[in-house]
């Protein structure tokens, strides 16, 4: 079955994030918005059909999850990933954020110290600093157009009082799918130091051909041992309002601790349609999600083509996996502030700050490209204008 990436589905109205929450956003809702990461593409049919089947029944109320659920995870890993987990190991939370928040809660005190490599996904900051934790900034190093882990200056800023790391992988925004020997590093590097690591890989099912995602924990037991793994078929299958996510812990200790922290806080119950998504999405969206890695290829070697030959002061930060792109715009000569007005006000295209993502986001832009084609051209569109126009005056 061919499944078509091209068609424009409108979302205005449908109490959308992305579409309809612009005023509150940008200030305005006269622009197109390619920022928050969900996509406009429809979700699976086999994921719209489990949905509808289970709506059908007239009763939404308290859930189990049944024996197929727990298969659909384990089955999806094993191919998708070589990786083999066991049911005992997973938990289910209602994201990966949550998770992450959980993690905090249930491994560190107050005054702990929890580290994160910036520029990256910013609900990291906030979930050590709004519970009462110290943020550690190990910030990435850009190395002619690509990011790297910077290891000296994490056995600088790691002490007695640093509990937890937070790995974004894939990396959120700057698009890296990290080797196994960067993950190996980095992964020993915890264990020695006795910091757990907390592995976001909400993205993982999103990479680019000659790429290949490695489940941090999947590497080696004693990894594994001292990792949570946050997984989620979300961003993968367009389905983020189903909040359901799986939380992966082969330490039967941990796996314990946390659960514990589930439990106190009432967080152990699930969405039945996230339940229904989640199975019919690992089940039977391997071929739709196989032709969508394809349809984002082509749309990166399309802003690829247009920035370097029509607009090259903007330069791109080439991903290796997600469908979020992060766009080097320094070359524009405009302060942080004055780029995201021009955007917004001059070329009419909303896009994330890259402030937003910490240290080492300033003068970047992410830019979503998880769209239809036409949509991402007229996007392009606007903002080589809007550079003509600030050229030209």
């Amino acid at each position: 079955m061919q499944y078509d990436f091209n068609q424009v589905i409108n979302r205005k109205n449908t109490d959308c994030f992305k579409w309809d929450n612009r005023v509150e956003t940008f200030g305005t809702d006269a622009l197109l918005p390619l920022w928050v990461a969900d996509m406009d593409f429809a979700s699976p049919p086999a994921v719209i059909t489990a949905i509808k089947e289970r709506a059908e029944h007239p009763i939404y109320g308290y859930a189990l999850r049944p024996p197929e659920f727990y298969q659909a995870i384990i089955a999806w890993l094993k191919k998708r990933h070589q990786w083999e987990v066991k049911k005992e190991w997973l938990l289910i939370t209602a994201g990966v954020v949550p998770a992450i928040n959980l993690a905090i809660l249930a491994f560190t005190e107050p005054g702990d110290q929890v580290i994160v490599q910036p520029p990256v996904y910013h609900p990291f900051f906030s979930a050590v600093e709004n519970n009462g934790r110290k943020l550690v900034i190990n910030k990435l190093k850009e190395e002619n157009g690509r990011y790297f882990m910077n290891y000296e200056q994490l056995d600088s800023l790691a002490n007695d009082r640093t509990k937890l790391m937070i790995l974004c992988s894939p990396h959120n925004p700057v698009g890296r799918v990290w080797t196994k020997e960067e993950l190996n590093t980095v992964g020993e590097f915890c264990r020695r130091k006795n910091i757990l690591l907390v592995s976001d890989e909400i993205h993982a099912d999103v990479v680019y051909k000659n790429y290949t995602h490695l489940p941090i924990a999947s590497l080696r037991p004693e990894l594994a041992h001292n990792t949570i793994t946050c997984i989620a078929p979300s961003k993968t299958f367009n389905v983020a309002g189903l909040a359901t996510s799986v939380v992966i812990i082969p330490d039967q200790a941990k796996f314990e601790r946390f659960n514990k922290m589930m439990v106190a806080l009432g967080m152990g119950m699930s969405n039945i349609f996230g339940i229904a998504a989640l199975t019919a999405a690992y089940q039977y969206g391997e071929d739709w999600l196989e032709q969508l890695i394809d349809y984002l290829q082509g749309n990166l070697d399309f802003l690829v083509q247009f920035l370097e030959e029509r607009i090259p002061r903007i330069r791109v930060i080439k991903p290796e996996g997600t469908f979020l792109v992060w766009l080097d715009c320094r070359d524009l000569g405009l302060n942080p502030q004055e780029l995201k007005e021009f955007l917004i006000y001059k070329a009419k295209v909303g896009l994330n700050d890259g402030r937003g993502f910490g240290p080492g986001g300033e003068g970047f832009q992410r830019i979503n490209i998880a769209c239809p084609r036409q949509i991402l051209q007229k996007a392009l569109i606007r903002i080589e204008r809007a550079v003509q126009r600030s050229i030209n005056s």
